[in-house]
């Protein structure tokens, strides 16, 4: 199983950065945590990377019923989703959710990972 989704976007990094942002939100979710990779390099040990954010996107009502089912799985949220700049254009990458499933082999797991994968899918496809 691929552990993320992934679309290259030839525009740049900050309008897409913009853009998926715009697009969890339509799919109600948050960004709840960010960290820039690129400034946090430089930072700590004076490298230079491309531009990548790794941003924590997390839908309240999805966490509650992950955790209710299965209070360990909060070792995997909240959702991962990079983005990072490369020569081919800016890479977004969101972690798949179906991972969340395998590990559990809860059946209440893999409901809930259908339906985030299903929002999640839809926030990427919705990049232009």
């Amino acid at each position: 199983m691929n552990y993320g989704m992934s679309r290259t976007i030839n525009r740049p990094f900050d309008e897409v950065n913009a853009e998926i942002r715009a697009a969890l939100a339509e799919q109600s979710f948050g960004i709840v945590s960010e960290i820039d990779m690129q400034a946090t390099f430089k930072n700590k040990i004076n490298k230079d990377i491309e531009p990548m954010l790794i941003l924590g996107a997390c839908n309240p009502n999805y966490a509650y019923r992950a955790l209710d089912a299965e209070p360990s799985i909060g070792l995997l949220l909240p959702c991962n989703v990079v983005i990072r700049k490369t020569d081919a254009g800016v890479v977004v990458e969101i972690i798949n959710p179906q991972m969340m499933a395998q590990i559990t082999e809860g059946p209440e797991m893999a409901k809930i990972a259908d339906e985030v994968t299903e929002k999640l899918s839809a926030a990427l496809a919705s990049l232009k």
